[in-house]
């Protein structure tokens, strides 16, 4: 019987890479989407492109667009939780507080996802993951020490956007440990997470709505851009690749995701923001990674699971 998969296997840590590298990128591009649109529009916006990309797809594939019997409501669950509920609260933490300290707090998502994925989906937790995590989390600790300090906002815009941002990583969590559940496995995934953006497309136009207004929407190129950009790579190309990772190793893997993003965000943010690295921050970087190779290297005479599932699930889409 072969060893299940790891991060380090490469049908899994291609896509991973690919994963994270783009979502490193998209804190830098929300912060173009806050102004002159509310923020609820702009998640709205974002994820009717990426629905609409992801059923064009699904039609290309020539598969059968229609759910069966109680996936329609998990859909919208899902929908809910992963693109309106999670992203309304990320694009609004960006408005107390800065990208960066976003980012590095929602490295803390690898703890629920694991709890979350132990408790439901009963994944397997190996000591060497919990060790790794948690010397990951004390290199996070680091990286949100330096960017409190550096946000120069007050006390209270500082605790109003770490709020909405742990709103923002439990509703992500949630949606994550859903993937993993057989409801979503007996699904296709390209066209389950259709009609999960959609709904939550249309959850974020009702919210939006009520709450600012008929829709507001910015011509700017630079705008439009990162609208597209956002729907269709960051949503369309990458969630279907980051599910079947949940669905592969485990939700408490996958967060991994999570723990590099902030690293790329501020290496992207140095190249085009000028943001400079303090020895809090390199320190913070380093220890995660430190965390991270630890949590994934797996002795060659003792093959385990280390937080993920132990049943592997072929991916449902091609590359």
């Amino acid at each position: 019987m072969s060893a299940p998969p790891s991060l380090l296997t490469p049908r899994v840590l291609l896509p991973f890479l690919l994963v994270t590298l783009i979502w490193g990128s998209t804190w830098i591009v929300i912060t173009g989407q806050l102004g002159v649109v509310p923020p609820s529009w702009s998640v709205a916006y974002r994820f009717f492109v990426g629905a609409a990309a992801m059923f064009a797809y699904a039609a290309w594939r020539r598969e059968n667009l229609l759910l069966s019997g109680r996936a329609w409501g998990f859909a919208a669950l899902l929908g809910l939780a992963q693109f309106a509920f999670n992203f309304n609260f990320v694009y609004r933490a960006e408005q107390h507080i800065t990208s960066g300290l976003v980012a590095v707090l929602f490295a803390l998502l690898i703890v629920p996802n694991t709890l979350l994925g132990r408790i439901f989906l009963k994944t397997k937790v190996e000591g060497r993951f919990l060790a790794g995590g948690g010397i990951a989390i004390v290199g996070v600790g680091l990286m949100i020490l330096h960017e409190y300090r550096a946000a120069q906002v007050g006390a209270g815009e500082v605790l109003l956007g770490t709020a909405l941002t742990l709103a923002g990583v439990m509703s992500a969590s949630t949606a994550n440990v859903m993937q993993g559940t057989d409801i979503a496995r007996a699904q296709p995934m390209v066209v389950m997470i259709a009609w999960a953006m959609l709904f939550g497309a249309l959850g974020d136009a009702g919210y939006a709505w009520i709450t600012t207004g008929p829709p507001v929407i910015e011509t700017t190129p630079t705008y439009l851009a990162g609208v597209l950009y956002l729907g269709v790579i960051a949503s369309a190309v990458t969630f279907p690749l980051y599910f079947n990772i949940i669905r592969a190793v485990g939700p408490g893997q996958a967060a991994w995701s999570s723990v590099l993003i902030p690293i790329i965000a501020m290496g992207i943010s140095t190249l085009f923001e000028g943001y400079r690295w303090a020895p809090l921050s390199i320190a913070g970087g380093a220890v995660a990674l430190v965390g991270l190779v630890i949590a994934v290297i797996k002795r060659p005479d003792k093959p385990s699971v280390s937080g993920g599932n132990v049943v592997s699930v072929p991916c449902d889409q091609d590359g």
